[in-house]
């Protein structure tokens, strides 16, 4: 029965939703194309059709995103009544096993007559458990059991339209599983590879981040260099619901293991002034399997030199909100500028929050773009360097 069920369900299609962070919805549908999938990119989320399989590769492969999940539904619901009625209304004995696990972890009302959100959570809570009763036989007044996989259920309404959602991923998608350490500020796994993937870096170029604290740039860069799936070697929500097959699961993650390029040779450097961090983000660079392909050394910001050419800086430096005080952010900036001038043919990427941070660094920037690193908002300051071949410089 359960074998037949999870035929079924493989060539089920779902309505999904991978979420990002403000400012990188457009990163994340290239990625989703990039997977063959056609898409919608909209604030704060990109929409997309696919399988059970779909679900296990975005959560693999996506780099960008935060989560992905499921559409169960979406409907007015301007009362409490109307919202009961309608969540009771969806087919949860398709997603939920008897002995499921299913919190509503959250509710968001933004611009709509329904604005309690914890009555919103208990309110569809309630009308989830009738449904299964329902569904299951089980009297009203005895308790479900929810001893089971867990689903977790979310609510969004926005000007009185309410989507329901189940998360697929778990914990989010830029926790990877390689960063054992890390430092006072670090940048999100998700936000780095966002960033690499917004930059005109690619595998054949010299990179380098002279802040690299716990190594986060130069290991995501590393990863996309050797297109290793980010969500590899860690553990996905999905993978303990009864409907999501675990030979599916092996036979994708398998797929992904042999797309590794192990034959590759990566020019990445990376280093801070703290000799502590330098060993960390050493450790998480073995952790993530790229210590191979990564150069780690404890040097001072002006002592960078390089007689390369065509290569890509890419650098989350300590700014106020973080780890440094005024004069010493001022100070560290304008160093930057001074490092980075002579490498002409060079391209720098700087994300800050320092609105002042061009007049700092001594030169106003070729691209700048709104980020949010969690709800700080900062820029992406972006300095495109002189593309030269190498015969020009003979």
């Amino acid at each position: 029965m359960l074998a037949f069920i999870l035929r079924g369900r493989m060539k089920t299609k779902f309505k999904l939703i991978a979420t990002a962070a403000a400012g990188l919805e457009a990163v994340v549908g290239r990625e989703i194309r990039n997977l063959g999938l056609e898409c919608q990119v909209e604030n704060g989320r990109v929409r997309f059709d696919g399988t059970v399989e779909t679900i296990i590769e975005t959560n693999l492969w996506l780099r960008a995103a935060d989560r992905i999940k499921i559409v169960v539904g979406s409907f007015p619901a301007k009362t409490f009544e109307e919202l009961f009625q309608s969540v009771f209304a969806l087919d949860w004995e398709n997603y939920l096993p008897l002995g499921a696990k299913f919190p509503i972890a959250k509710a968001k009302c933004v611009k709509s007559k329904l604005h309690n959100e914890p009555s919103v959570q208990a309110i569809s809570k309630k009308a989830v458990v009738k449904k299964l009763q329902k569904r299951y036989a089980r009297p009203e007044g005895v308790p479900l059991i929810e001893n089971g996989a867990e689903f977790k259920i979310e609510v969004s309404i926005l000007k009185d339209v309410a989507t329901v959602l189940i998360d697929t991923t778990g914990s989010s998608l830029f926790k990877r599983g390689y960063r054992a350490e890390k430092g006072g500020a670090p940048i999100k796994e998700n936000m780095a590879a966002a960033i690499l993937l917004l930059s005109n870096w690619y595998p054949d170029k010299p990179l380098i981040d002279p802040t690299c604290g716990s190594g986060t740039f130069c290991i995501e860069a590393a990863m996309i260099g050797m297109n290793i799936a980010p969500g590899l070697h860690r553990h996905f929500a999905f993978e303990e619901w009864n409907w999501v097959d675990s030979d599916l699961i092996r036979h994708v993650r398998a797929r992904a293991l042999g797309q590794i390029k192990q034959d590759i040779q990566l020019d990445i450097l990376g280093t801070d002034i703290d000799a502590r961090m330098v060993e960390i983000a050493k450790r998480n660079a073995e952790e993530a399997g790229v210590s191979e392909q990564i150069v780690f050394k404890q040097m001072r910001l002006q002592d960078l030199h390089t007689d390369k050419i065509n290569g890509v800086i890419v650098s989350n430096p300590p700014y106020g909100e973080r780890l440094l005080d005024d004069d010493a952010v001022t100070k560290l900036y304008q160093e930057m500028g001074q490092t980075f001038a002579p490498l002409k043919t060079w391209s720098k990427f700087i994300l800050t929050s320092d609105e002042a941070f061009e007049s700092k660094y001594g030169s106003p920037a070729d691209k700048k773009r709104k980020l949010y690193n969690g709800t700080l908002k900062v820029d992406l300051y972006q300095y495109f360097g002189q593309r030269v071949k190498r015969q020009e410089l003979k």
